[in-house]
């Protein structure tokens, strides 16, 4: 099973109506005892100016921004590891 790490950016799969994305990992890994969740925030390229979107500038990503309203998923939903982002310096230290 997948274990991001926070600050890592996943292609996770959001379901149909949002299909896989890039997310932006949050949460520290699960231990043996935890549930298996990964709180994440998706990468959009489709902004709308609100204000829960926060733009980060990520090498490896379109420009766009990332939506700072959580969602928690199954780790089995965690696809693959696309990179890290510097936000993991900016925010997580």
């Amino acid at each position: 099973m997948p274990d991001p790490n926070r600050g890592e950016i996943w292609l996770v799969d959001l379901g149909y109506a949002a299909k896989v994305r890039p997310c932006l990992v949050l949460s520290i890994p699960a231990a043996d005892e935890d549930r298996a969740l990964a709180t994440l925030i998706p990468h959009t390229t489709s902004t709308r100016g609100s204000r829960f979107e926060v733009s980060i500038q990520v090498r490896f990503l379109r420009p766009g921004a990332f939506e700072a309203e959580p969602h928690h998923h199954p780790t089995c939903k965690v696809n693959s590891e696309i990179g890290n982002s510097t936000a993991r310096t900016d925010f997580f230290n």
